[in-house]
């Protein structure tokens, strides 16, 4: 659905390139994560993908056909949410998402039931001004789903969102994958991208250092080892970790889970999250 090659982009006046030499392929019905810290290249990427920045070197095709020779015809096949909720305050969330639609000359969802589905049904006759941050986040969601979209752009879609909506927000992603919609993720939160993404890459200082399945990247740069937390009648909780590796031969951990004195309290493999594989592979944090 997506493919970038050799993706340099510089703003004006700047004196090093925003992005530089990127490549990456998205397929369809995948969902992509591009992850960094703030600064790194994430949103310059996402607004030459979306047509907001010209001028970029490289070559990028959107459904088999160069970026550059889209016209205004391209906003019907892609959805985008921005970080930043940008939105008519003095309507309702439902009159913003009928003007909207109004745009589109293929058929969209009906507004009612969009916002239904971001959980906003019960404020869709509520001046947009009343939302708080959270609720405009979601309604920003709303707006990129009206069409349908065949490539949806998620600009860090659980912001300013409490678990519960954040949840609503992430099952309607893995809902939009399973339907075959291709789902574009930059964010900085690792946590989301772990639970969401079917690849992601690591981008710092304009680059990619890396591109991987989040589970692969987990077992490459995780510990083979599984850590048991037991009481043994002291009071104190003691730790041990044995290799992985034919666990179910070593004699020690045998030993351990049939011993009558001791009381195991966990028994956790000692995988590695996004955010340390991150920290390893490009040196810096996600702030």
């Amino acid at each position: 659905m997506i493919a970038v090659q050799n993706l340099t982009f510089t703003y004006p006046g700047a004196k090093s390139p925003a992005i530089r030499d990127i490549s990456f392929e998205i397929a369809q019905g995948e969902i992509f994560g591009f992850l960094g810290p703030s600064g790194a290249g994430k949103s310059t990427t996402q607004k030459i993908l979306i047509g907001l920045l010209k001028g970029y070197q490289g070559r990028i095709t959107v459904m088999g056909r160069e970026l550059s020779t889209w016209g205004q015809d391209y906003y019907e096949h892609i959805g985008v949410s921005f970080e930043l909720p940008n939105h008519y305050l003095k309507l309702t969330g439902l009159e913003n998402l009928k003007h909207f639609a109004a745009l589109y000359s293929r058929p969209t969802d009906d507004p009612a039931r969009v916002l239904d589905m971001v959980g906003l049904g019960d404020a869709a006759d509520v001046p947009v001004a009343q939302y708080s941050k959270g609720m405009k986040n979601r309604l920003n969601v709303a707006r990129s789903l009206l069409h349908r979209p065949e490539i949806l752009f998620l600009d860090e879609p659980t912001s300013g969102l409490d678990p519960v909506n954040a949840r609503i927000i992430k099952d309607i992603v893995q809902q939009k994958r399973a339907e075959g919609t291709t789902v574009f993720v930059t964010t900085h939160n690792m946590t989301v991208a772990d639970e969401l993404c079917d690849r992601v890459a690591f981008i710092v200082d304009g680059e990619i250092k890396l591109i991987d399945a989040p589970r692969t990247l987990k077992l490459q740069y995780g510990q083979r080892s599984v850590l048991v937390e037991y009481f043994n009648g002291t009071g104190k909780i003691n730790c041990r970790e044995f290799p992985l590796d034919k666990l179910g031969q070593n004699a020690e951990f045998l030993a351990l889970l049939n011993d009558n004195d001791s009381r195991i309290e966990t028994i956790h493999t000692q995988e590695t999250t996004l955010e340390n594989i991150f920290i390893q592979v490009t040196g810096r944090e996600l702030v």
